[in-house]
């Protein structure tokens, strides 16, 4: 598995080199790696489907832009979560959405309606209370919870020490468990 590992990073760095030559070839398998985490990370900063697609698009013409600034001894992974978190808090204070956070969809056929439609009550409340915290607070949470960065990434990710990661993840915790202690109790 590590084997494996080592050829894709070197893989990717080959692709990114290409990709600083021009190679638009090059930096589309980047985006199509990538695009779906891009878009995941941005909707889990700024809670709109939509706004998350064109926050990701325009995460992506910016790495674009910038791409001959990376150096290739950083990892590009970390680079461009920067960049999606950043264009998702630029996007965020442009628009300020007040739509709902998500649209219901009937269960398929044999489902249990009611207790779907509870379980996406529930994820419905946690991604409200995540949409809650302070920016920063937010950001280091999608990064560690759902993108599973190490502390390290996330301060290279986002130019913060890594003491500041446990502080502002240790926040986002203790204000969702106490934000959420409510739901939980109810289940």
């Amino acid at each position: 598995m590590e084997t494996l590992e080592v050829v894709s990073v070197i893989d990717e760095t080959g692709l990114v080199s290409q990709a600083q030559a021009g190679d638009r070839d090059a930096f589309s398998e980047l985006v199509r790696r990538y695009r779906i985490r891009v878009i995941n990370v941005v909707y889990q900063m700024c809670g709109d489907v939509n706004l998350a697609e064109d926050a990701a698009q325009e995460a992506f013409i910016r790495t674009w832009q910038h791409l001959p600034d990376f150096q290739l001894r950083s990892s590009f992974r970390n680079w461009l979560y920067r960049i999606a978190v950043n264009t998702a808090l630029d996007i965020a204070r442009r628009e300020r959405p007040d739509a709902d956070v998500e649209s219901l969809e009937l269960a398929a056929p044999g489902e249990n309606l009611e207790a779907d439609l509870e379980k996406r009550e529930r994820l419905r409340q946690i991604h409200q209370a995540v949409l809650g915290l302070p920016q920063a607070s937010r950001a280091v949470l999608i990064l560690r919870e759902y993108e599973g960065l190490s502390y390290r990434e996330i301060a290279e990710t986002l130019d913060i020490s890594v003491g500041t990661v446990m502080s502002r993840l240790n926040y986002a915790r203790t204000h969702l468990a106490k934000t959420l202690r409510p739901l939980m109790e109810a289940t």
